[in-house]
């Protein structure tokens, strides 16, 4: 095993589990790692059933697609100039499989591909997504894989609220921005009685985040008054070839925030979306305790 931080300023997990879906990962996965000067590690989890033993999984389970995509994947990402690593693992879970690789790898962020099917009973984008959300230590990202493929990008939508996790989503989406030289809106939605803060407030919010977009533009700024904020951002990501957004204040994996303004945005909006979530070491209910 190489060291994965030997050569690059961070390490950028991407789990792969079919071509196409892989393929739209590695869209922004480059986007990200070629401006932050990251090594991509592609994985690919074998899920082990508990009747089999995990060396047993790899003889019997593993199919020459499987490797034939990872190396294919590799050779992408080798092409674009980045250093990439590749693993195959063995896993009782796909999710044990990621946060366990996350682990071992010690990687800086995750980026996951999500096809946006409806909400089940107790889970939000999907037991693998949902859990990885939850449980690794580290930055994750969750990308909506779209069908037909998506023209080049050329715009980019940032809504605006001043939740925890914007700053990782402003990240990305510079990332995004700069590398395919792409237009930045800001987006900010005022309902008409905001108790958080004035319309001035709103401004300077907009004003502050447009001054962490480095070397790009133009990046435009609109604050925008209506009551139905997810109805608002997903009337706008139309105009947007790809929309980034941190999740919701206070998480995105607890069933009572199922309609918050992240998973609304992200399972309707009209075009690919990037959900961004950074990895916080405190854990809530000590954050409660000492607040």
């Amino acid at each position: 095993m190489s060291d994965l931080r030997s050569d690059a300023d961070g390490t950028l997990l991407v789990p792969v589990a079919n071509p196409e879906t892989a393929d739209r990962q590695l869209d922004t996965a480059l986007d990200i790692a070629t401006d932050r000067s990251y090594r991509i590690l592609l994985v690919y989890i074998v899920e082990v059933p508990s009747q089999l033993s995990l060396q047993d999984g790899r003889r019997y389970l593993l199919e020459d697609e499987d490797e034939q995509m990872l190396t294919d994947a590799t050779a992408r990402v080798e092409a674009a100039g980045v250093p990439v690593d590749k693993r195959i693992r063995m896993a009782r879970g796909i999710s044990m499989g990621i946060i366990g690789a996350a682990e071992k790898y010690d990687v800086d962020a995750i980026l996951m591909g999500w096809r946006g099917r409806p909400p089940r009973q107790d889970v939000i984008l999907g037991n693998h997504i949902d859990r990885v959300l939850r449980d690794a230590e580290c930055d994750v990202l969750v990308k909506r894989i779209q069908r037909p493929r998506p023209d080049p990008v050329d715009a980019v939508l940032v809504p605006v609220a001043g939740g925890p996790h914007e700053g990782f989503a402003i990240e990305t989406a510079a990332s995004i921005a700069r590398r395919n030289d792409a237009a930045v809106t800001l987006l900010h939605v005022r309902e008409s009685v905001d108790p958080e803060r004035t319309r001035d407030e709103a401004k300077s919010l907009l004003a502050e985040t447009a001054a962490a977009f480095d070397d790009v533009e133009p990046v435009e700024r609109e604050l925008v008054e209506n009551d139905d904020v997810e109805a608002t951002i997903t009337d706008w990501t139309s105009e947007h070839d790809v929309t980034v957004l941190g999740v919701s204040r206070g998480g995105l994996v607890q069933r009572a925030l199922l309609g918050t303004t992240s998973e609304a945005v992200g399972r309707h909006a009209a075009n690919t979306v990037v959900l961004a979530k950074r990895h916080d070491p405190v854990p809530s209910r000590l954050r409660r305790l000492f607040s």
